[in-house]
């Protein structure tokens, strides 16, 4: 069960898509996890476009690469989002933004991610990765008293315009495996949990990203074993706490590489991350799928960091030792 190691390309896109696929062959990764960004993917354009599809395969084919999933991170944020403002229109292009109306962005974000389902399918990939935005983070704090009710009309938004996009999934044989992510509507154990019961189908699922989990204080290795089955895909991001008497949970409104914050994200290997017993439980669970390296390490040069943390999780992942070990134990 050797699983790919393949690396993100969102933190990536402001190179030109065939250099990152230059480096990651020669760094030594399987496959890219293709990001919906820069000149990395246009799925408006591989919905339909033949030759553009061909490209692209052609490119990864010239490195020796797989494509693993396609990640379609700050589109799908839109669809659910409320409220829909400045932050948005620096994130999102022209043709998703269009006149900046709220509800036409939505509409325009959720016709984005099917196009990203049809883009996957005309390349041969089984998994998109993003979020899904969310009308109700904003009552994280539940103060102002925030009613039951309130909280509902999220979820069942949340399952208006989420339903008609898996459909289009299902027709094209995608799953969409949703990233557990403060900011989204399942951003820890219960609201994955609660997401999960809302949209019971197949085609809706979880990317399990670790460094989330950690300074949040949630298992990631119980996460992995509650939910199994619906582990989708896997990034390698690691974080580490920095509490003190002055620092929290929170981010103070400070940038990632601000000293002053609580946490912050390193490359895998260097955070509290427990790897050693998150690939064990990749192993019990039975995944077999891709793991992606994402690079967000504010203190690290990436042209560094990537290739030690290929180097970290092929050092930490190892095969389950399946029908070998009970043969070796039968002969005893």
């Amino acid at each position: 069960m050797t699983r790919d190691v393949s690396l993100l390309t969102l933190q990536w896109a402001d190179l030109p898509f065939e250099e990152v696929a230059r480096l990651a062959s020669e760094w030594g990764f399987d496959g890219l996890e293709i990001g919906c960004a820069g000149d990395h993917m246009d799925v408006w354009r591989g919905a339909t476009d033949d030759a553009y599809i061909q490209e692209k395969l052609d490119i990864c084919a010239r490195y020796n690469l797989k494509i693993v999933a396609l990640a379609n991170h700050l589109k799908s944020q839109a669809v659910c989002d409320d409220p829909i403002d400045e932050r948005h229109h620096r994130m999102l292009p022209d043709v998703v933004w269009g006149d900046g109306d709220p509800e036409g962005v939505r509409k325009r974000a959720a016709e984005e991610v099917m196009n990203t389902a049809r883009t996957a399918q005309r390349l041969g990939v089984k998994t998109v990765v993003g979020f899904t935005g969310s009308s109700i983070w904003k009552y994280l704090a539940m103060f102002p008293p925030v009613d039951d009710d309130l909280i509902e009309a999220g979820w069942e938004d949340f399952s208006r315009r989420w339903n008609p996009i898996l459909d289009v999934f299902a027709e094209c044989g995608v799953r969409f495996a949703a990233e557990v992510h403060p900011s989204e509507l399942a951003y820890d154990y219960w609201t994955a949990k609660k997401m999960l019961e809302v949209i019971d189908r197949p085609e809706l699922g979880i990317n399990w990203d670790p460094s989330h989990m950690n300074w949040q204080d949630i298992d990631p290795v119980g996460f992995l074993d509650d939910f199994a089955d619906k582990i989708y895909h896997v990034h390698a991001k690691d974080s580490k706490k920095r509490l003190t008497g002055r620092s929290g949970r929170l981010s103070s409104h400070l940038p990632w590489d601000d000293g002053r914050r609580g946490w912050t994200f390193v490359s895998v290997g260097h955070g509290d991350v427990p790897w050693e017993d998150c690939f064990r439980a990749l192993n019990r669970i039975g995944y077999a799928g891709p793991v992606s390296v994402e690079w967000e390490d504010a203190g690290m040069d990436r042209m560094r960091g990537a290739p030690e943390a290929l180097e970290f999780v092929r050092r930490a992942m190892w095969d389950a030792p399946g029908a070998s070990f009970d043969a070796a134990f039968a002969t005893r």
